[in-house]
């Protein structure tokens, strides 16, 4: 018997799925980092000094980036 979905159907889908599960592994990278800043700042506000400016450092490198984004 013959399927009836296309050829090429099956490998569409799974190229949508490797994306959205790379986007979100990406946005809970972006979250945990974030969070750990925010605690840092939170417990050097606590402790009276200065807020680090590591938030500030460019996020070069990372995988799955791209450019103008």
């Amino acid at each position: 018997m013959m399927d009836k979905t296309p050829m090429g159907k099956n490998d569409n889908n799974e190229g949508q799925s490797q994306r959205k599960d790379s986007r979100q592994d990406r946005l809970k990278l972006a979250l945990r980092e974030n969070l750990k800043r925010r605690k840092s700042q939170a417990r050097e506000r606590e402790q009276g000094g200065m807020p680090s400016n590591d938030h500030e450092t460019p996020l070069e490198g990372k995988a799955g980036d791209k450019p103008g984004r």
